[in-house]
């Protein structure tokens, strides 16, 4: 059955169009579902850098069409995809961009953050957790500012959704993108919520899909996978990920940090960050011939940001932070990995580092 409907179209009345559309909004209402949100507030993408392009271009047309120069607020950590749609965009209508810098543990100032918000602030963005290093933002704070201005507020929700409770609506938010393979699903979908009664221009414009609000075909395969992921996530099992993310990267901290030249980046304490991911700092050796080390054990990390395999610049997360942009590594975990798997790298890291600086010698 799904072969057939992954071709039909459901904005069609035939009899695999409407089935299409019931399999369509039955993934939708999934996903609303793990969002506490409206089904009607859930707008499908080809990812997070889509929605986060769509939040930003919707916010600036609003601006402009309302007879304002747009502005954007955004912290200095946030993802590639928010900070080049923010350039790209509000500067293509003559106007300008403000970057609010983070402590060491690339957390935002908050009272600095208000502070940058103007009477003509189109739009501010903030990330609900950082990509690179892990840290939890004050979104309540940052939330509560900008409603009380009348300032549309997205958040950037990609490394959040599906590890940790996300409700936008308790928070007061405009705007929230978030992207499926994050948590399991498959890759080349996401997805926008918008709040109810918002009204944007969107991204992409020729067809009527998605309630005006994204036009191109729906990829239906994806959607309806996308849609059993999130079902998946009830409150009962997302704890209980998020759990065991913790102690599993609590056990790898622990053992690494004591590593010479090893230690944590980002908040000390993990309640101020994502439960499934760190970043560690590696002195004295290039990142990528340890990534390369761990791979030949059939270890798979990553250095810098979760998007950034083939750049070879330094962090901009890590540079706004103060430490050291060249050498880190990001360890994340899923809702496959075992203990085994931290005890082995546990284990080879240590004996990576040992062979790389013993060759630099």
């Amino acid at each position: 059955m799904l072969e057939h409907v992954s071709i039909s179209d459901p904005g069609r009345i035939h009899q695999e169009g409407m089935t299409a559309r019931v399999l369509l909004e039955n993934a939708r209402e999934q996903i609303a579902g793990l969002l506490g949100a409206k089904q009607r507030e859930i707008i499908f993408t080809s990812g997070a850098t889509e929605s986060i392009a769509s939040a930003t271009w919707g916010a600036v047309r609003r601006s402009v069409s309302s007879g304002t120069t747009p502005h954007i607020v955004h912290s200095a950590v946030e993802h590639s995809a928010v900070r080049r749609s923010s350039e790209m965009f509000a500067t293509a209508f003559g106007g300008s961009v403000t970057v609010v810098g983070v402590d060491h543990t690339g957390r935002v100032n908050v009272d600095e953050f208000i502070a940058a918000l103007t009477p003509s602030t189109s739009l501010a963005q903030l990330q609900w957790g950082n990509h690179e290093v892990g840290t939890l933002q004050p979104l309540r704070e940052i939330a509560d500012a900008c409603h009380e201005r009348g300032i549309l507020l997205h958040v950037d929700a990609a490394q959040a959704v599906g590890h940790v409770p996300v409700v936008p609506s308790e928070l007061g938010i405009d705007l929230l993108s978030f992207s499926s393979h994050k948590f399991g699903g498959p890759g080349g979908i996401g997805g926008l919520w918008i709040r109810q009664g918002l009204r944007l221009e969107p991204l992409l414009t020729g067809g009527e899909q998605e309630r005006a609000r994204r036009a191109g075909l729906e990829n239906m395969a994806a959607a309806i996978a996308f849609g059993a992921a999130a079902q998946e996530l009830d409150s009962a099992t997302l704890a209980a990920e998020s759990a065991s993310a913790r102690q599993l990267l609590a056990t790898a901290v622990g053992n690494l940090t004591a590593v010479d030249g090893v230690s944590l980046l980002g908040p000390v304490d993990p309640t101020l960050r994502l439960p499934h991911l760190v970043c560690l700092g590696v002195a004295g050796v290039e990142p990528q011939g340890v990534v390369l080390g761990l791979d030949r054990r059939g270890i798979a990390l990553h250095s810098g940001s979760s998007c950034a395999s083939e750049g070879l610049e330094p962090s901009p997360v890590l540079e706004a932070m103060g430490v050291d942009a060249q050498r880190s590594l990001r360890v994340s975990v899923g809702h496959s990995t075992t203990i085994s798997d931290i005890d082995a790298l546990c284990q080879e890291l240590p004996q990576v580092l040992r062979d790389l600086r013993s060759l630099a010698q």
